[in-house]
């Protein structure tokens, strides 16, 4: 088989399911916007050093291709992976047990203070705006409760494993001048 079908050449892509759509629409926006956070969490795996976070980015690694396929999946009857709310509360008891580790910090914070954060933090935003293009697919499409839920504790967990990844901290300090 060979890696190129010539049948996306004229900007259309097959979804899951087989249905043929736009490769702008934002369906494809959002399970490619996933696609792209997947990526940069194995960026930041390569990174960990605690072998704790690195089992769970790749958990969370394995879920997004979940994520990505009920995306593309226009069918929802056709794709049985589905997010649900056990995947929720995990994310909510990893964040959970990070948030305890940490002081509280009431300032903004610099990211990037070593690879592993710097990384986390690209991955938060990447998962924000994968958050922002799923949203405005829901306008259109019917999302998955869980799975919207799953993408906006999934942002909130990154930002709590980039937080304590930091090793120097820099706060920014609106009061100056």
């Amino acid at each position: 088989m060979k890696i190129y079908t010539k049948t996306g050449d004229k900007g259309v892509t097959s979804l899951y399911d087989s249905t043929r759509i736009d490769k702008d629409s934002t369906r494809v926006e959002s399970y490619g916007t996933i696609d792209e956070l997947n990526s940069f969490l194995g960026l930041a795996r390569n990174y960990a050093t605690e072998k704790e976070l690195q089992d769970i980015i790749i958990r969370i690694q394995r879920e997004l291709f979940d994520v990505a396929g009920e995306l593309a999946t226009k069918d929802r009857a056709k794709f049985s992976k589905k997010i649900n709310e056990e995947h929720v509360q995990v994310l909510e008891s990893i964040i959970d047990m990070y948030y305890k580790k940490e002081d509280v910090v009431d300032k903004f914070i610099i990211p990037g203070s070593n690879h592993i954060s710097a990384y986390l933090h690209v991955a938060r935003t990447v998962c924000r705006r994968a958050e922002r293009r799923i949203l405005t697919l829901s306008k259109t499409d019917t999302i998955n409760v869980f799975l919207m839920m799953y993408i906006n504790r999934l942002s909130d967990l990154l930002y709590v494993l980039a937080r304590h990844s930091e090793t120097n901290l820099i706060y920014v300090n609106f009061d100056e001048n």
